[in-house]
């Protein structure tokens, strides 16, 4: 994989404002992106994108997926001053809002802060909830802002493009989760001729993930397909506030497999087959790889297996620092080694050998 043309797509891609229900411009910009690259394109009402290629025999049809928006929020209220109160949409933490740039509806704002020389000494020492913040469009009044074409669930979300680091492997930004995975996909498409796979790789970019996974199950249940392997960033522990927790991943180490992520209700215990083919094909390839057991965060596959009869599913993930900030933090290696591992996992396709549950 070419870094530096990663990093170019990613730092395009990642600005686009894009929070769940409200993909809109990121979708049409991922399409123009795949069109050259697949041999058939579409999309759904939901704006789920399902890239296609066919490889150069009969085989199985291998669904790879990624997800397109990230964390917001939306204008819940207008006051008579014109600012504007909202609510969350995904993973928001009202910690990490105070004081930020946003995009609201294609309008600049910040969400406001009191000054601290206002603040009691409590304050100083308070998280202040998501409905007691406000965003500041420049405007005095409600009808100011409803001048600008801000409207009362209008999507909001954070300002801040990607940066890189000293080391240029690091960067640094809003929406890697899960631009970065989209983009990844692309870079799938753009490296797979059609003679180097048999069967059918189905790419998926899914909608709604940050609030419940929702488009990866419409999707899913669309495409039917015989495997699925499913992209995203996973948070990792190793700054200073979390190594030692027991959750041994961190960025620039490898691709991570995990082998459970989510609670009780809405996770996934990777299916063991589909884990030992992640382990075996990244050993084959010489791709470091990091094993995870994460039970407060998820991704798509939670949503993937339970679709039709249960759909044969994992999950190649990627660590990021600071998640669901403005600030998140990746490293491109490991993005290249994953490019590597689902290279050979599909030229591979229909040579996995025998993945029931049970071997008779």
């Amino acid at each position: 994989m070419n870094k530096e043309n990663f990093f170019s797509q990613l730092k395009e891609v990642a600005a686009i404002p894009g929070g769940p229900g409200n993909e809109m411009a990121v979708v049409e910009r991922l399409i123009e992106l795949f069109e050259p690259v697949a041999d058939k394109v579409e999309t759904d009402h939901m704006g789920n994108i399902y890239i296609f290629k066919e490889g150069h025999k009969p085989g199985p049809t291998v669904m790879v997926s990624a997800h397109s928006d990230e964390i917001g929020c939306v204008v819940r209220d207008i006051d008579s001053n014109g600012f504007i109160r909202v609510e969350r949409t995904g993973g928001m933490i009202e910690a990490l809002m105070v004081g930020r740039k946003v995009n609201v509806n294609g309008r600049f704002g910040v969400i406001g802060v009191k000054a601290g020389h206002l603040q009691t000494p409590e304050e100083r020492k308070t998280t202040t909830s998501i409905y007691d913040l406000y965003v500041d469009v420049g405007v005095t009044s409600k009808e100011e802002a409803e001048g600008l074409g801000i409207k009362i669930g209008d999507p909001i979300t954070y300002i801040s493009d990607l940066e890189r680091f000293t080391n240029e492997d690091l960067i640094c930004g809003k929406a890697i989760d899960n631009r970065s995975c989209c983009v990844l996909l692309l870079e799938l498409f753009k490296t797979l001729d059609s003679a180097d796979f048999a069967g059918t790789l189905a790419g998926v970019v899914a909608v709604q993930e940050e609030v419940g996974l929702r488009g990866a199950k419409v999707a899913a249940h669309r495409i039917n397909p015989d495997y699925a392997v499913v992209l995203d960033t996973i948070p990792c522990a190793d700054t200073p506030d979390s190594i030692g927790s027991g959750y041994p991943v961190g960025i620039g180490r490898g691709p991570v497999i995990p082998a459970l992520a989510g609670g009780s209700v809405r996770g996934n215990i990777m299916a063991p087959q589909m884990k030992e083919l992640f382990i075996n094909y990244a050993e084959k390839t010489g791709v470091p790889y990091q094993l995870a057991v994460m039970t407060g965060a998820t991704t798509d596959v939670a949503a993937v297996h339970l679709e039709r009869d249960g759909i044969l599913s994992g999950a190649i993930t990627f660590a990021r620092r600071y998640s669901h900030s403005p600030v998140e933090t990746a490293h491109l290696d490991d993005f290249a080694q994953g490019l590597e591992l689902l290279l050979s996992l599909i030229k591979d396709n229909g040579s996995w050998g025998d993945m029931r549950f049970v071997k008779k």
